[in-house]
Parts: C-alpha cells; structure tokens; sequence
C-alpha cells in the first residue's frame, strides 16, 4: 500500500514539469538533462532580445529575455493539459538584465501571479535574480504577469513550473477557506558548500547556501538515510540533511528573519533537523524554536538516520523579528538546524474577473485577432492593471469584478459584431471608427445597464428599434453609418431594413 502511495504521490508531481525559456523559439536541453521550450505558445506581446555579450553570460536559459514596451500588463498564460485546477505548484520567475539595452540601468517593475500582487522586481547587470511562489490552481491554468512602472520596461528571462504533492506546504488554506500563495523569502541548506537543487532535489527547488552566519559551526551527517515507508511532508532532499550547522556550548542559534519583512506581514517557515552523529548514552541534543521571545516549539530531539521538520502555523514577522533556537535545560549538547525555509503569506488569491465577462471578451478576441494579444485576467490585478480597451467596476467589488465599459474606438476592427451577450453589466460600449459591417445584435439593445452606445463610423446597417432608441438617458451615437436607421428618431425604418435617408445621427 505504501508503494501505491508513492507512486500516485510521485505521478502528482510529475504531472506539470514546465521550463519556458522567454525570449527563445527553441527548445533544448539543458546540462541537468532538464527541457526547456520557447515561448511563442504562451504569450503574443514582447520583443525577444539577449544579453548585451558573453560578459554577461550566466546560462543558455539567461541569455534570453522577452521586453514589453508596450502595454500596461503583459501576461504568460499557460494552459497545458498538464495544469490541473486544484494543483498546489511552486512557480518561478527569473530575471537577468544584463544589459540587453546598452543603457547600464536595470529595471524595476511589478510582478502578479494571477490577480495577485508577487514581488517589486529589482533586476541586476551581472546576477540572476528569481522570485517564487508555491500556490493551489484554482482553474486549469496560470497567469504570471508583468506590469509597467515609472522604473523601467518590464523583461522576464524564465518561467518554470513545478508540481508538487499536496502534502508539502498546507498553509494555503488558513480556518477562513481562502487560497493563500506563499511567497519565498529564504530557502537555505545549512552547513552545504554548494547550491542544491534538480536533480538532487526532484521539485527543483533551489537551496541557498548559508555564508551570511560567520557564527555557525558547520557539520557533516555520519548517518545512512533509509527510507522508512511514506513520508508526508515537505520531502527534503538527502543532501539537504547531510549537512547542518550548531553553535558555540552555551550559545544559541538565531536567524534575523526582519531582513525579510520591511513590514508587518503574516509569515510561514518551515525548520528540517537531523542528528549529525550517534550520540552516545550521556548525550543529549534537545531545543526548541522561538520566535522573538516567545517558545514556539515543543522540544525538538533530532533523529539520527532520519528527520523530523517544524512548520510554523499563524505567525507574524516584522523588520525587528528573530527566529532563536536555545538548547534545553538538560541539553548536554548546543542546538543544530540542517535548513530552514521562509515565506511571507500573501493576500488571498481572488477568482479574478466574473466567468460571464471572460466568456463575452473571449468572443470579442475570436472575432477580432488584433484583441488576441491581451492576456491574463482583464480586471486585475485591481490598480492600472485591466485591458486598456476594458473598464471594470469600482475595485471594491463583491465577489468578483464586472466589465463594465467597452473602449474599442479605433482598434481596426472589420467584419460583424459577436455575440457577447454575457456581458450584463456593460454601461457603454465605444465601437466607432472601425469597419464592422452588418445590423446592430439584438442582444445589445437588451443589456439591462447600457447607457452608451457608440457605434458610429463603420459600415453597420438595419435598423435600431424604438425601445432601445428612445430609452431615457440613453447616449446613442451613429452617425457615418449611411445605411443604418434609428426607428423613432430622425427617420422612419422600412421592413427591409433599408433607411429611407442618409442620416447624420449623433
């Protein structure tokens, strides 16, 4: 039965292992036998650019970049069949300036997973610099956008996704129910040499080594790990526990965690140790975890030959926190930590734009290829982020937001006009100054909040009925449509819909 487990644990994994290489139209494999693939499938904006020469060279993967500088937002959308709604993934975001522009001045620019904000982006000449964000899908893809600040033209380098089992990480869901991403601040591997990650660790993720602490005593593990059945948890990577770090008799080991937290924020850790050495009868290692000066553990015995991990539940940091941990009063022996991982809780992630309204512009964007280059959620995230040819509702808005305004005046648009009578909660609809041929769709003079309607200057014909025409309050502009005709106002409709005049209609 516990092979049966780790298999279908293992298969949940796998089923999304994603490396987009941006800026690239290739595919390839890299040194660590890992894939990567272009990024024409997953996004339609940007310019592919590289790394200004090979003093900037840090990778294949990081000599690509994709530069956005157009558009407000410019979004990734991934939609594999391997992305699955109800998914818990670690995404991962990197960036490498290395002055693509010959202007020597990285960038700063704001970066969403879905709807949510991620990080401010602080990109460097010569370093590689990555965000990352363990979350649960709550549909069967995944955004991660890009916004435009007053600091610089937005580029991303790589987008990897990685599945992880549901065990690993459960702070998404507090007692309130909502989906709370994780945000990595620190992942390290105490006591390593070296950097770990894939193939070592199978969920890639990337263990920093710790030569900030000029105070830990490093340590190698004696022990012969053996696998000891299913192991629910963040499953760490064994080379992750050979190694550890203690501290001076009598000493204690602290971790500055405010550097990580400018200000107050909801934070989740978690802690891995392992015994280092058979400890012999008149030995004892026995510690506990706190946080500033409150005990936030019971007493932690490491194992030898295995591990135990402590995982915070409810707690906040701020730019004055410590993590401690102290040796117990009967602790012949001074505390060790193998690694540590922390992560600021982000706000609860939002459905996004009401389904209606996605379902409306989808067919908007059918109609019209040039709407196609609009990605991510039209809405959000809430400040500056929609659509520049979409207006939604006040940001204040239960449950989710509406579209409430159409800007489409000028977009080159030809052909009929789609059924996009989803859109309930349209004000106004700007269409003018395009080439849309064809009657007006009854379904528009039925949108129960329409205020505004300008349709003018196309090649529209037929005619608009008195009931929508001669709403109250109604804005209905029209004109340089020479065979459309407005029953009731200006002119007489024939059956044929045929106008008995050229109108001037405003």
């Amino acid at each position: 039965m516990d092979t049966i487990i780790l298999i279908l644990l293992f298969s949940f994994r796998l089923a999304v292992y994603l490396n987009i290489d941006c800026g690239s139209s290739k595919s390839y494999e890299d040194e660590k036998s890992i894939v990567w693939t272009g990024d024409d499938n997953y996004i339609k904006t940007g310019e592919p650019h590289s790394v200004q020469s090979a003093k900037y060279s840090v990778s294949h993967v990081m000599d690509t970049m994709r530069v956005f500088t157009t558009r407000k937002k410019n979004c990734y959308h991934i939609d594999d069949s391997s992305v699955k709604q109800g998914q818990r993934v670690l995404v991962r975001a990197s960036f490498l300036y290395g002055n693509y522009d010959n202007k020597s001045s990285p960038p700063k620019f704001d970066l969403f997973i879905e709807d949510t904000e991620w990080e401010a982006v602080e990109t460097s000449m010569f370093e590689v610099v990555y965000y990352e964000v363990i979350y649960v899908l709550d549909k069967d893809s995944i955004s991660v956008c890009v916004s435009r600040s007053s600091l610089g033209i937005p580029f991303i380098s790589a987008l990897e996704v990685r599945g992880l089992t549901f065990s690993m990480y459960p702070y998404q869901y507090l007692n309130d129910g909502k989906n709370y991403p994780l945000f990595l601040r620190r992942r390290v591997a105490f006591g390593s040499n070296q950097t770990i990650r894939y193939p070592t660790d199978p969920y890639d993720r990337i263990w920093t080594i710790d030569n900030n602490y000029t105070s830990f005593i490093p340590l190698s593990n004696e022990a012969t790990f053996s696998n000891n059945g299913v192991r629910l948890g963040q499953e760490p990577p064994l080379a992750v526990l050979k190694h550890a770090v203690t501290v001076a008799p009598q000493n204690y080991i602290v971790f500055p965690v405010g550097i990580y937290f400018p200000v107050k924020q909801l934070a989740y850790y978690t802690a891995y140790f392992s015994e280092v050495t058979q400890l012999r009868p008149t030995q004892k290692r026995s510690f506990r975890i706190h946080h500033d000066n409150n005990p936030y553990s019971q007493p932690i015995v490491p194992p030898y030959g295995d591990y135990i991990e402590r995982y915070s539940d409810y707690i906040t940091f701020s730019k004055d926190s410590n993590l401690f941990i102290t040796a117990d009063d009967d602790s012949t022996l001074p505390p060790l930590i193998n690694a540590l991982e922390i992560f600021a809780v982000g706000k609860p992630l939002i459905n996004g734009t009401d389904d209606r309204d996605v379902q409306g512009l989808a067919s908007l964007q059918k109609a019209f290829p040039v709407l196609q280059e609009w990605t991510g959620d039209p809405c959000l995230p809430r400040i500056n982020n929609a659509w520049e040819w979409v207006g939604c509702n006040d940001y204040n808005y239960k449950p989710r937001p509406r579209v409430t305004h159409l800007a489409l005046g000028g977009y080159g648009l030809s052909g009929v006009i789609p059924d996009f009578s989803s859109m309930d909660a349209l004000y106004s609809i700007d269409l003018s100054n395009n080439s849309l041929k064809g009657p007006i769709p009854d379904f528009i003079t039925r949108l129960p909040n329409l205020m505004i309607l300008d349709v003018s200057y196309n090649q529209l014909n037929g005619s608009i009925l008195a009931p929508f025409a001669t709403k109250l309050g109604l804005g209905l502009r029209v004109a340089g449509n020479p065979d459309l005709c407005v029953e009731g106002k200006y002119t007489s409709c024939r059956p044929a819909y045929s106008c008995g005049r050229k109108m001037n209609i405003n």
